[in-house]
């Protein structure tokens, strides 16, 4: 078929895996709560700026833009992911076409990429990791285009893809580094010797610009978070694991990607397009190397389903409906059937019951139930992220209630951690007590100089242990404990709120604190 008649062929037929896509997502998009990081990413949307501790600044301001037309609901958060789910389905069909792949293989591209437990698991929640997936997609289809059509706007198009994809995780500068070594490497060096190619990199800089010049005069956070990533998780990661990860996180659909692999770097039909192999074996040894987190390469994946899908459609070209049906089956099923335990498309009772099942009668699902504790739990960790945060806001909002109105004035609320700090000003807007303060994450960079209150509501992740070390260094005068989560399945049961009165000691221990963090 000639190239020109392709889209208009196939576009709407891929059309059908986005509407899977997004009605999957949709069944998923209210239950349960909100996730401690999808807290964390919503604040920002009242403090916008070029720059934070954690991440860049694409997700503050689909926060913003999702919190002002949408609300501050579960269903409101979830709706950006799941467009872009959709959009990554939708470019992932758009690069089989690319290829020269017909029905089959845009069917077993896109339901592949569906029920892949990788890719389910990371394209719901309000995250960054599945808007940066959809960076990594795009970027590789904007190549692929060029080289189909040697037009030199997809160029320019793919430096405003990575510009806004760095904005959305610093991924993409590693990512685009294997794809320029990649092409280096391969025999499509030449597409990198034009002048539009500088137009597109100006592009890039020019978009990415305004977070350097944040990092700096902040004395670039990025390296310090990565620092203490490293130190606090990604020590604990081995080589080995992360091989092994790679190898399950895509289920059956491993095979799909495999081969989409092997055709990359062996087959004549996609000789133009080795690179992307090289690209993704670079980045995946960069990450081995830098003991990197399993999803950090999960928006390379699609390429490879896309290849493969392709590659099985060629070595099938001359075998039956039944032989194709029986593949796309084979490699989707099974997947499929993990899908309560990684989309919360049942309700937690359901749930609970399907976690059961599982750990009974299908062992290979059994590592979603253990934790970075080491430890099996009843539900996956990311379940457990969405629990207890109501009923820790209404403690909070019981104590300061609790207090007279003049008592009320002079009562500041503080948390320990991002997750705790993030669902407490959420909930602010409904109970109305103080926003809240603490010292984690990029909560540093709005928290007052110093802790100046004649009662301070404490969230204490430790559950009462960080009061007992303020009791002993005589910071606090007395205390009341007012509660604590009691959930079983959140990961913030046993965290507790306490009404204390501070004196300046605490305070005295505060500010240098503060402004240490600050530095970092």
């Amino acid at each position: 078929m000639p190239y020109k008649n392709r889209k208009s062929t196939y576009v709407y037929f891929v059309l059908i895996f986005v509407f899977i896509k997004v009605v999957l997502n949709l069944f998923a998009i209210s239950h349960f709560g909100f996730h401690r990081d999808e807290f964390l990413h919503l604040v920002l949307a009242d403090h916008l700026d070029w720059g934070y501790k954690e991440v860049p600044p694409f997700i503050a301001i689909l926060a913003k833009i999702s919190i002002t037309c949408f609300g501050n609901s579960v269903f409101a958060a979830r709706l950006f992911p799941t467009l872009f789910g959709g959009l990554i389905v939708l470019l992932t069909g758009l690069i089989v076409i690319e290829f020269g792949g017909k029905k089959f293989a845009i069917t077993l591209a896109c339901l592949s990429l569906i029920f892949a437990p990788a890719l389910v698991a990371t394209q719901y929640l309000f995250q960054p990791v599945v808007f940066d997936q959809f960076w990594w997609v795009i970027t590789v289809w904007l190549l692929i285009k060029y080289l189909n059509t040697t037009d030199v706007r997809y160029l320019y198009w793919l430096g405003a893809a990575v510009g806004l994809g760095i904005l959305t995780k610093y991924t993409m500068l590693f990512f685009a580094a294997s794809l320029i070594i990649g092409i280096l490497i391969s025999k499509q060096r030449k597409l990198l010797f034009n002048k539009h190619i500088l137009g597109a990199a100006l592009i890039s800089i020019i978009i990415v610009l305004p977070n350097l010049i944040w990092q700096i005069t902040h004395h670039m956070p990025v390296f310090t978070h990565m620092k203490a990533l490293r130190e606090q998780q990604l020590d604990y990661i081995t080589p080995t694991d992360f091989i092994k990860q790679q190898l399950l996180v895509n289920g059956i659909a491993l095979f799909v990607w495999l081969n989409g692999l092997a055709f990359l770097i062996f087959s004549f039909r996609l000789r133009n397009f080795q690179f992307l192999a090289l690209a993704y074996a670079l980045i995946f040894f960069f990450l081995l190397m830098m003991d990197g987190k399993s999803y950090y390469i999960f928006g390379a994946y699609p390429m490879l389903f896309a290849a493969g899908a392709f590659g099985f459609e060629r070595l099938l070209k001359t075998n039956g409906y039944v032989l194709r049906t029986a593949l796309v089956v084979l490699f989707t099923l099974p997947n499929a059937l993990l899908l309560p335990i990684l989309l919360p498309i049942l309700p937690m009772n359901q749930t609970l019951a399907f976690f059961r099942f599982a750990d009974k009668h299908l062992p290979p699902a059994r590592f979603s139930m253990t934790w970075e504790d080491g430890k099996k739990h009843a539900t996956t960790q990311d379940y457990a992220d969405m629990l207890g945060w109501d009923d820790m806001a209404s403690l909070v909002d019981k104590a300061y209630k609790s207090l007279s109105p003049e008592d009320q004035k002079q009562t500041i609320v503080y948390a320990d951690n991002y997750g705790e700090a993030g669902a407490l000003h959420h909930y602010g807007k409904q109970y109305g007590y103080p926003d809240v303060i603490s010292l984690n994450s990029s909560f540093t960079l709005w928290a007052p100089d110093s802790l100046k209150c004649k009662y301070l509501i404490y969230v204490d992740e430790n559950g009462g242990k960080n009061i007992k070390e303020f009791v002993e260094g005589k910071m606090i005068g007395s205390f009341t404990k007012v509660g604590e989560v009691t959930n079983p399945l959140a990961r913030e049961k046993g965290t507790a709120v306490f009404i204390i009165t501070p004196n300046y000691r605490l305070n005295q221990r505060y500010s240098p604190e503060l402004a240490k963090k600050r530095l970092e």
